[in-house]
């Protein structure tokens, strides 16, 4: 894989830490600028629907810029909003920052995908894919419970500040590492805003989005309400948190690199495969989730399972979006956040239900049966391997 892939990925890390970490900061957040803890956690929501909305948008409007330009841009903004944030005494500020954020990340991921689609052969996009998606599966790894340690020791206002930071080198590896010439298409005659919009018409690839939209729903469900299955279930100290965090982040990145090789000529493995393990593993975790052994290292299944899942869905999505040579990639972006979005909210509800705390494994495992169901009559479509339209 080409260096300027993994320059993409760091800029990612950066980006999903900032996504993922306020979930360890909104106590210290919501004190400081004399807000409750649900009003703050109003900030992950401003970002989840920054990223929705500014995926398709933001590319429609950078869809003629140099991409190396646009791809600079969106990390300049990102960067500037964690400073703003940094030191900001006001709520609504910080909100907006959080918004301009999201806007940045998913213009950026949105020109990212697309960008390292071009990058390298057209048979080798699941590969780009998972080392692009890497970055995000790092950030679970080290970034957010790096963050959460960091915002623990010097202030949620420090946190900010390294996750600018880190956008600098970053910056600076776009900029030696991202090719000059590499032009969006419709700048040399490729298709226009409108045909590209079009293929949002395409029941193939409206399929895909909410097929891998269901799997990051699933995902994003338990991996947020996760801390209370372990010290309320479990029983275990707080501490243990950031250990099945890391865990479910270590999988993810086993998972997505596993699939990357997988998902360009077999995705019918794995989501033949994957899918009913996947399926299988949340009410597993539900059911064994008292016991720390099994709920660890289910955590570290189901991360594996679900991003080699998701990350094949997505690359999926960029295959069927090949006639949408610069939109596929806020196609991939909406979709996966759409899921983001959903998820919690699906989550949330089932907390004041009778299975309490382990209300989000069901959940998960619900949204990934509706899937499943879904793409079973279809698996012929789901399984394409690449398609004679992504490769022209």
């Amino acid at each position: 894989m080409p260096l300027p892939l993994y320059l993409l990925a760091l800029a990612v890390f950066a980006m999903g830490t900032s996504e993922f970490m306020l979930a360890g900061l909104l106590p210290d957040i919501a004190s400081e600028l004399d807000v409750t803890v649900g009003t703050a956690g109003t900030l992950t929501s401003a970002f989840a629907v920054g990223m929705i909305v500014g995926a398709p948008l933001v590319a429609a409007l950078a869809r003629t810029w140099p991409r190396r330009a646009g791809l600079l841009g969106f990390i300049l903004a990102f960067a500037a909003a964690h400073a703003v944030g940094a030191l900001t005494t006001s709520f609504p500020v910080l909100f907006a920052t959080r918004v301009v954020a999201a806007l940045a990340n998913a213009g950026f991921l949105a020109v990212a995908l697309t960008t390292a689609a071009t990058l390298v052969s057209p048979d080798k996009k699941g590969r780009a894919l998972a080392v692009l998606l890497s970055g995000t599966t790092v950030a679970t790894i080290a970034g957010v419970p790096g963050g959460s340690v960091l915002g623990t020791l010097l202030g949620w206002r420090a946190t900010f500040w390294a996750v600018a930071a880190l956008c600098l080198p970053t910056a600076l590896g776009v900029l030696k590492g991202i090719p000059t010439g590499r032009v969006k298409a419709e700048a040399t005659g490729g298709p226009a805003l409108r045909a590209e919009l079009a293929q949002l018409t395409r029941p193939r690839l409206i399929l895909v989005m909410l097929l891998g939209a269901l799997v990051n729903a699933a995902t994003f469900a338990s991996f947020t309400f996760l801390a209370p299955v372990v010290t309320d279930t479990a029983g275990l100290d707080e501490l243990w948190i950031s250990v099945a965090l890391v865990l479910f982040g270590a999988g993810s990145f086993v998972g997505v690199t596993v699939a990357g090789r997988l998902s360009d000529q077999r995705p019918g493995l794995v989501i033949a495969v994957g899918g009913p393990l996947l399926l299988l593993g949340w009410p597993a975790l539900a059911m064994l989730a008292h016991q720390p052994v099994a709920l660890f290292a289910l955590v570290f299944v189901q991360g594996a399972l679900s991003f080699a899942l998701g990350s094949t869905l997505i690359t999926r999505v960029l295959y069927e979006a090949a006639g949408a040579p610069t939109m596929a990639g806020s196609y991939a972006t909406a979709a996966l956040n759409i899921g983001a979005a959903a998820g919690p909210l699906i989550a949330a509800a089932t907390l004041g239900t009778a299975v309490g705390a382990l209300g989000p494994l069901w959940a998960s495992g619900l949204l990934v049966a509706a899937a499943l169901l879904i793409a079973f009559p279809l698996r012929t479509v789901v399984a394409a391997g690449r398609s004679a339209e992504a490769l022209q």
